[in-house]
């Protein structure tokens, strides 16, 4: 790896972007006998796999499967994710004695920190002869017959094959820019346009004081948009809602859209508050409720909720069947709007970005100009949360890999 370096220089593949789907492409093209050269405009490689699963880098998903990204072409994915599963990665981290452990959900994380990871591809690298230049800025893009020329701040730079693996927009801090859409857009690519994925909600107004309130308060819900559910934990913040299950819902929302809260996580409340009824006859409703969840959060919902505000005093005995079906048919179809995400600021993923339409699933190459590549998080393909977006840099990076 080196920080700029200088003077023309002709390669049989240029990689733009040293983050996971660039350097690990390099790698694979490089063990195939390809001369290959990484260059990024960042002083790091990597950050974000630095920085991923509070520092131990959520890798992969066992339960990867197509149905688990969003893209404009769902059928997209199937490819790649067939031909580089998660197990594929798994004995690259075998071979590398990396040692990982599942957590929640198919999640799997390092025993050790995500340097591992990131030591890992650029060990592949050197074993490949593959330069990394980082530092390294891109003025000009052009194609001239079968070669690409890539003027930069460090010389130019002529290749057979140009893969732009520089992201999406998510983490601006960390220098995420639209590098990847203006590419494509030059050669002719069209962009489904790119928002924030996996961003915690805001409110405002009055709600935005009440969930504030509550802020620190986590509980297990279903958070459903559309047709997509999600039952993980919800965190109230100051700004809004948080957690897992939201996360995960953000991706699919759209500005106006409700998101439906079920307290009750998918279990049947009418069922726990039956059960609650026989077991403890004499216990109040209010009781109940903070027997089952947090009891900031039960005050609060008594407080906008009438049946519960006239209701919470009496016994479960004295309820009618009726009383509390109403009840928990209220907590698990709770209604909030957003007035937004927190945006790119904070958001993990972007949703969005080069169109798959003329793309090759099976080798991420351009349909429109021969040569040209795009994998990672610019393509418009997003996974869910938990190591899907790492398997899709990995998968489609792979893919392309094998053609160049």
């Amino acid at each position: 790896m080196t920080t700029g370096g200088g003077g023309d220089m002709t390669v049989d593949a240029l990689v733009i972007g040293a983050g996971a789907a660039g350097l690990f492409c390099a790698a694979q093209a490089g063990s195939r006998g390809r001369r290959v050269l990484v260059i990024d405009r960042a002083a790091k490689p990597a950050e974000k796999i630095r920085i991923s699963g509070g520092g131990r880098c959520n890798f992969t998903n066992i339960h990867t499967e197509p149905s688990r990204f969003i893209s404009g072409n769902p059928h997209f994915v199937k490819s790649a994710l067939a031909r580089y599963s998660p197990v594929e990665f798994l004995n690259l981290l075998k071979r590398h004695d990396i040692a990982w452990r599942e957590k929640t959900l198919g999640q799997l994380f390092c025993d050790g920190r995500s340097e591992l990871i990131i030591k890992m591809l650029f060990d592949e690298l050197n074993a490949s002869n593959v330069e990394v230049r980082l530092g390294v800025k891109v003025s000009e893009i052009s194609k001239s017959g079968e070669k690409f020329r890539v003027e930069t701040s460090h010389g130019t730079i002529c290749a057979a094959r140009l893969i732009i693996a520089t992201g999406g927009l998510s983490i601006p801090k960390m220098g995420a820019t639209g590098f990847a859409y203006d590419v494509a857009r030059q050669f002719g690519h069209a962009i489904i346009p790119p928002r924030a994925g996996l961003a915690p909600f805001v409110f405002s107004g009055a709600k935005r004081k009440e969930f504030a309130a509550l802020s620190g308060i986590s509980c297990p819900v279903r958070a459903v948009v559309g047709e997509a559910a999600f039952e993980e934990a919800m965190l109230f913040t100051h700004r809004g809602l948080s957690g897992p299950a939201i996360l995960q819902a953000s991706s699919y929302w759209r500005e106006g859209e409700p998101v439906k809260i079920d307290l009750f996580a998918g279990a049947d409340g009418v069922q726990q508050f039956k059960i609650a009824k026989e077991i403890s006859p004499k216990k109040t409703l209010l009781r109940a409720l903070e027997e089952r969840f947090p009891k900031r959060l039960v005050a609060y919902l008594a407080e906008k909720n009438l049946i519960l505000s006239q209701q919470g005093g009496s016994r479960l005995a004295d309820l009618p069947h009726a009383a509390l079906e109403e009840v928990a048919n209220a907590l698990s179809d709770w209604r909030v709007y957003p007035s937004g995400t927190e945006g790119w600021r904070t958001a993990e993923v972007t949703v969005g970005g080069v169109d798959t339409r003329d793309l090759s699933s099976k080798t991420m190459e351009s349909r429109l100009v021969p040569g040209l590549y795009f994998i990672g998080e610019c393509v418009d393909v997003t996974g869910w949360l938990g190591g899907y977006n790492f398997q899709w840099a990995w998968s489609s990076a792979w893919v392309a890999a094998q053609a160049i």
